[in-house]
């Protein structure tokens, strides 16, 4: 019989996350800056200016702002790991019964349960008690380096998409082209990242299009009053 392998999109939560995380951001607070800047009546120069340092900036705290939250994630994970260590070593057996509970409150018979725990604890105790017990497991696992990179680069490239535009687009039709330009790229972005997660296409890109298109509005509102009242 053909040995069958399935396909889940589980493992790729922990980088997805983080790489639609930051090309949307990229695109959508670059896009905002520039459009807002231009609202304001800035020149072109003044215009890309403002869209390179988002670029950096938005990079740069990206990464440091991923690398924080998921190195705090992996504090947190390493300390529970710990401790259970410590709970096994000083009380297996109370261990044991408390791994059972748990097979008996999925739907195993106490029996069956108890079989299944000590068999489980023989192989990887700490293992068995970090996936079922605490929600640890390797798909989960927290790698902070991973994310802040993944965040950083995807940021990148979201932000120069905006640019980009700004480049090759005469400045009396910036707001309109880099607006439409970005809405564009929000909409494939989040298809793609719905394609990637198996969720659905539709919804996933109107979604992310219309936080950006009010982000969008709501800085060229800012710009424009700015740019009159200056």
């Amino acid at each position: 019989m053909p040995h069958h392998r399935e396909t889940h999109r589980t493992h790729r939560i922990g980088w997805l996350r983080a790489a639609v995380l930051g090309a949307n951001d990229g695109i959508v607070s670059t896009a905002s800056l520039i459009v807002g800047i231009a609202a304001s009546h800035a020149s072109h120069n003044d215009i890309v200016l403002a869209g390179v340092a988002g670029l950096v900036a938005g990079a740069m705290s990206m990464a440091a702002g991923e690398y924080v939250s998921v190195s705090s994630q992996a504090d947190t994970e390493r300390a529970d790991l710990k401790r259970e260590r410590k709970e096994l070593a000083e009380d297996g057996d109370h261990e044991r019964k408390e791994l059972a509970a748990i097979y008996v409150l999925r739907g195993l018979d106490p029996l069956l349960a108890g079989q299944v725990a000590e068999q489980l604890m023989k192989y990887d105790a700490l293992g068995a008690h970090a996936r079922d017990e605490l929600g640890i497991s390797e798909t989960g696992t927290a790698r902070p380096i991973q994310a802040a990179l993944a965040s950083a680069a995807t940021f990148a490239v979201g932000a120069v998409l905006p640019l980009l535009v700004v480049v090759l687009a005469p400045y009396t039709d910036l707001v309109v082209l880099v607006s439409s330009a970005s809405l564009l790229f929000l909409m494939l972005l989040g298809m793609l990242a719905a394609y990637s997660g198996g969720a659905g296409i539709i919804k996933g890109a109107v979604r992310v299009t219309f936080w950006g298109a009010l982000a969008m509005g709501l800085t060229a509102a800012v710009g424009s009053v700015f740019g009159t009242v200056v």
